[in-house]
């Protein structure tokens, strides 16, 4: 299991052919990447704050429960902090599994629960300033459904 926070870009491509190499015995990876949006127009750039040792002890933690609750043989989760233009990559998840629905559940719930508790400050930068951003009413929805 790798959880990273990074004030870097990275590539994604990259990541999935590193998680996928030497996998003998898996049979689904899945993936998800998640970009900053322009909002059109409205967003010149989305700013995410963490706290180092809290912010990826927290993730961790949501990590290992969903290779507890999908019997997933792996994880690797990359969050983007820091200013991130439109376009750029701002998370990165993969699951490896026996079968693929595992793996797309598993996903789809680390998501979920990223979006909605893991401790981000996120800020968008717009033309007309800047503003902070909660996670809305269907994140909330969302991860609901996973308890």
């Amino acid at each position: 299991m790798i959880v990273a926070l990074t004030d870097q870009p990275f590539e994604p491509g990259a990541l999935v052919t590193a998680f996928c190499a030497g996998r003998a015995e898996t049979g689904a990876v899945a993936t998800f990447v998640g970009l900053a949006r322009a909002e059109k127009g409205a967003a010149v750039a989305l700013e995410l704050e963490a706290y180092p040792g809290f912010t990826d002890a927290a993730i961790a933690e949501i990590a290992r429960d969903a290779i507890s609750r999908f019997q997933l043989q792996d994880v690797h989760i990359v969050h983007r902090t820091g200013r991130i233009a439109p376009g750029e990559a701002i998370v990165f998840v993969a699951t490896a599994a026996g079968h693929r629905r595992e793996a797309f559940e598993a996903c789809d719930f680390l998501m979920d629960y990223l979006k909605s508790r893991a401790p981000f400050w996120k800020k968008e930068h717009g033309p007309g300033g800047a503003r902070w951003i909660e996670p809305t009413d269907r994140d909330r929805t969302d991860a609901r459904r996973w308890d």
